[in-house]
């Protein structure tokens, strides 16, 4: 039997949401034509025009690194530079994936706490038109950040706004887009198109869904090309109506919302808890991402009973993550075995 026992890992251990294992099964009747030429898809892509505005393209896909490529291998060729943290996750987690299949130049950049501003992006903006460097294209950013860290709409803007001088875009890594976006109080519509975002990786699997993400293109980012790499890219899903349903049921209404205010709520209970027992939390705790310092009993003992990842071995630094599912009780039981 697997390992089933509830833990702080990712919120990709998370199961599914009931409602989104419903509108999968509701969407398994009969025969429905293939590559979303099909109801749920036009339904889904109504709904994100709903939260995003008129003026996008959207492309479903398996993944997020798969909708991390197709993003950015629609707006940028082999000889151009995408400019991100170095905590990225398409810097850190994806085995070079952008890389190797987008073919695009990765420009890591420090970050104290996984965020980039113009200052620390202005450095990497060189070489334009000089045959022998990559041309600097994408400003890629996570929301929220791989650190738990959430971007201001303002802060958003200011990075894009310093693309854009530059002729070039802006990416979101939207993995934990639900999750900023009500730490913020804001609509998805507000830290991406009101932001000035021009490409965006949708995150769904880590907010309740089963898998698939989506890739949405903002006004002049469309581009004819988006549909024929996420084909090359092998993330073309042919049954797409099972995707489709999945965020018809997260968009339709609230539950996008409810998932991520739980998750974020369950991540501000255990960071105020770990606070009263004299545990240092090393990031703002903005989403639903904690990082605190443990010491080496501590970290025994609690990951005994639950499991979690260490950032960073050397200074004791564990991230904890709260997902949908996360109980109360989930969070008092870690902070016990503190």
């Amino acid at each position: 039997m697997s390992d089933t026992r509830r833990g702080f890992g990712s919120d990709n251990h998370a199961g599914v949401h009931p409602a989104v294992l419903a509108a999968i099964a509701e969407a398994n009747t009969g025969h429905v034509p293939a590559y979303g030429d099909d109801v749920l898809t036009a339904r889904a892509v109504e709904l994100f025009r709903s939260h995003l505005g008129d003026d996008i393209d959207v492309h479903l896909v398996f993944n997020g690194t798969g909708a991390n490529v197709v993003s950015l291998a629609s707006v940028a060729t082999p000889y151009q530079s995408v400019i991100c943290p170095e905590t990225a996750h398409i810097n850190v987690d994806e085995c070079a994936a952008p890389e190797h299949i987008a073919g695009v130049k990765l420009v890591p950049v420090a970050t104290p706490d996984g965020k980039l501003t113009p200052d620390l992006v202005r450095p990497h903006l060189t070489g334009f038109d000089f045959e022998h460097h990559a041309q600097p294209r994408v400003i890629s950013i996570s929301q929220a950040s791989e650190f738990g860290t959430v971007y201001t709409p303002e802060e958003t803007r200011a990075l894009a706004d310093l693309a854009h001088a530059h002729g070039m875009v802006l990416h979101v890594d939207g993995a934990r887009l639900a999750n900023a976006a009500v730490s913020l109080g804001c609509s998805l519509g507000e830290i991406t198109a009101g932001a000035s975002v021009d490409v965006l990786s949708f995150g769904g699997t880590k907010n309740g869904m089963l898998m698939g993400e989506a890739v949405v293109h903002f006004g002049a980012a469309r581009t004819a090309a988006a549909k024929y790499v996420r084909k090359q890219s092998a993330q073309l899903p042919s049954k797409m109506r099972f995707v489709a349903a999945q965020f018809v049921a997260m968009l339709q209404g609230d539950l996008w919302r409810e998932c991520a205010v739980h998750a974020n709520a369950m991540a501000a209970r255990l960071a105020h808890g770990a606070r009263d027992r004299g545990i240092e939390i090393t990031q703002s705790v903005d989403a639903n991402e904690v990082f605190a310092l443990l010491g080496g009993e501590q970290l025994a003992r609690s990951q005994e009973a639950y499991r979690f990842y260490t950032w960073d071995e050397a200074r004791g630094e564990v991230r904890w993550v709260t997902s949908w599912d996360t109980t109360e009780e989930d969070v008092d039981s870690l902070l016990g075995a503190l």
